[in-house]
């Protein structure tokens, strides 16, 4: 088995240097997991000699408000030397180590002869090629709130054209050897909804929430969720989640008229919240399948307290009412009008 895609530093260091003993670390943590070789692919914006050829590369490209976070984050990256790195990880090499020398190379719009000029006189065994943005935009950074709110502007179709348009210029180019995660901008976005009626359904969904509907259910399936706070709400009708496991989330349930089950592990402090409500109808969250973070995990947080289990609250009357709503059958302003003759509102 073969691991070809490894970063030695985390995003949030950015003075750093390569050295021996990491590489050697790597290897021995690799051949315990029973990895025969492993290939080092650290970006290539985080080397000096790339800020030099090709840092400023965004001051003509849009989008011109989020210029200022790009240049931020290539002062805050571009820090090691890439001739150190290639010395280093040849050195592992000639002393047996199971390793290759590599690098992930990035998109870089109208400059990709650049680029190969300034990787021609290394010795690399494999080059990765990957977008993680489109012009200024760095679509996957969305603690940024600019880069955030880019994605609320953007038609989804037309950020996949862009999207694709990239990889054709950064495949054509013949810099890289293979593609990374080649479909990495459809795990990130800010998903918005709201409907008057009708059902909201979606699976194998992550990024950040913000989903109403007046008559329908909601029915997700949740694999990643971005720190920072997510509402899902329905005015008549059920919010049933499916939520991948090991997701660090706060969970907060209300409703109005009807009955909570959440069956899955919430921590009160934790930086993700997530926050469910509907005035008539159930509230459910279960726990999936794994969890398939597109951030680079942190250390492990403490393991959460004990959840007092809530006792349902079944209402057959109820049910029957937003089964009608969701079904189109009855319109949410007759099923409130009901409910208030029968007493329940």
């Amino acid at each position: 088995m073969l691991d070809y895609h490894l970063h030695l530093w985390p995003h949030e260091q950015s003075d750093a240097e390569t050295t021996i003993e990491q590489v050697v670390a790597y290897c021995e943590r690799a051949t315990a997991a029973g990895v025969t070789e492993i290939a080092l692919t650290e970006h290539l914006f985080r080397f000096t000699q790339a800020r030099d050829r090709l840092g400023g590369f965004w001051d003509d490209l849009p989008p011109e408000a989020l210029r200022p976070g790009m240049s931020e984050y290539w002062a805050h990256h571009a820090r090691v030397d890439l001739d150190a790195y290639v010395e280093v990880v040849e050195a592992a090499k000639a002393e047996g180590l199971p390793v290759v020398l590599g690098l992930e190379v990035d998109y870089y719009q109208d400059r990709m002869d650049d680029v190969a000029d300034l990787l021609a006189g290394y010795p690399f065994d494999v080059l990765l090629g990957s977008v993680h943005w489109l012009g200024a935009w760095r679509f996957d950074v969305l603690s940024d709130p600019l880069v955030l709110a880019e994605w609320g502007t953007r038609a989804v179709d037309a950020v996949w054209d862009e999207y694709t348009r990239a990889m054709e210029e950064l495949g054509a180019s013949g810099v890289c050897d293979v593609f990374a995660h080649p479909d990495l901008v459809k795990v990130y976005g800010l998903v918005h909804l709201s409907a008057d009626a009708g059902s909201v359904t979606g699976r194998d969904v992550g990024g950040f929430f913000d989903v109403a509907t007046q008559a329908g259910s909601v029915r997700l399936e949740i694999n990643d969720l971005q720190p920072g706070e997510h509402r899902i709400r329905a005015a008549a009708g059920s919010v049933r989640l499916e939520l991948a496991r090991g997701m660090d989330v706060s969970i907060e349930t209300h409703t109005s008229m009807g009955s909570v089950r959440n069956r899955y592990p919430s921590r009160p402090s934790a930086t993700t919240r997530l926050i469910l409500s509907t005035e008539m109808g159930s509230v459910r969250v279960d726990e999936g399948g794994s969890y398939r973070s597109s951030r680079r995990p942190g250390p492990p947080s403490a393991p959460p307290p004990p959840r007092r289990p809530e006792p349902p609250r079944e209402d057959p009357e109820l049910e029957r009412i937003l089964k009608m709503v969701e079904a189109g059958e009855l319109s949410a302003q007759d099923a409130d009008e009901l409910l208030r003759a029968m007493g329940r509102v």
